[in-house]
């Protein structure tokens, strides 16, 4: 009997997975167009200026254009802990982009400066800090060291460091409570890909005595086409016919977005401000967040592809 009532048990438990197989293979997912691609974004250097694109590759680590990766350099201190336009408001002046098998770095006023994509193994790996965590680097060398400490007109000694393939890469879920989602990144703050909507620059706009433009939040991906802050309600979204991407947390703000983009002057009020005025947290999470206002919203690669300006952003719902 004991053993006819084992058999019993285990039909019944194949049974059970069967149906919650069948249920979950027929759950219908549905795709929503919400707006569409209008700007692309991908950031060499963390804090510098951002490229615009027309198109780029969507990967783990985020935006991805030939040899240039989102936020693979990083300028650091002596003590090896990140800088940022936070501190240096001019970083977002220095341009940098792709010539053959070398990084060219542009900035008013300096010559045009030329290091190889490829750094000597030679090279010095430092174990940086962004956010109090550790990641590594590959120091880029004296001469653009140098080059960086002219134009920000610095004493102290800045480094640039480079994110190689092989380095161990950050997990934002060790770094912040609310990062519901394991994943990789190297130098962005917190995720592989920022966006934002146009409606919700807008509503911010609409509020300014002076206007600002979406390169103030510096997004990776610009939607149009939707409702103001309709990217809170992403869960996971589709691009064009192939890019999935699911939302981990939004993103907190902080006085990177008083930094002019067209004059690398910070004015430490606005649109900040504003911000705060009516985008606090107010849910359980407020203890977490505290004065950042949320704008915009951090996401995780799924699937990878191509995406473009003109896509169509789909929300995905089952």
């Amino acid at each position: 009997m004991e053993a006819i009532s084992k058999h019993r048990t285990l039909l019944l438990l194949g049974a059970a997975v069967a149906l919650t197989w069948l249920y979950l293979s027929r759950r219908k997912r549905q795709l929503r167009w919400v707006g569409e691609v209008s700007q692309l974004f991908l950031y060499p250097i963390k804090s510098c200026k951002g490229i615009p694109l027309q198109e780029a590759e969507c990967r783990e680590y985020g935006l991805k254009d030939g040899q240039l990766r989102d936020r693979h350099w990083l300028v650091v201190k002596e003590d090896k802990v990140h800088v940022t336009a936070r501190q240096e408001p001019r970083m977002v002046l220095i341009t940098a982009t792709c010539d053959g098998g070398n990084l060219t770095l542009a900035a008013p006023e300096m010559n045009d400066l030329k290091i190889p994509l490829t750094l000597p193994k030679t090279n010095a790996v430092f174990a940086c800090k962004v956010h109090g965590n550790e990641v590594q680097g590959r120091d880029c060398g004296d001469e653009v060291s140098n080059w960086i400490n002219s134009f920000l007109k610095r004493s102290q000694m800045y480094r640039l460091v480079y994110f190689e393939d092989t380095m161990k890469p950050r997990d934002p879920k060790k770094e912040f409570s609310l990062y519901t989602e394991s994943g990789k990144v190297a130098y962005p703050d917190l995720a592989p890909i920022l966006l934002i909507s146009e409606a919700s620059v807008e509503n911010v706009n609409a509020k300014l005595e002076k206007k600002v433009s979406t390169r103030n939040f510096r997004p990776n991906i610009v939607v149009s086409g939707c409702d103001a802050f309709a990217e809170d309600t992403w869960n996971e979204i589709q691009i064009g016919s192939q890019v999935t991407l699911k939302r981990v947390m939004p993103c907190p703000r902080c006085i990177l977005t008083t930094v002019d983009p067209d004059t690398g002057i910070i004015n430490m009020k606005e649109p900040l401000e504003t911000l705060r005025s009516y985008r606090l947290c107010e849910s359980m999470d407020h203890e977490i967040f505290k004065s950042s206002p949320l704008f915009g919203q951090f996401l995780k690669p799924l699937k990878w592809g191509t995406v473009r300006v003109g896509d169509p952003v789909y929300q995905i719902t089952y």
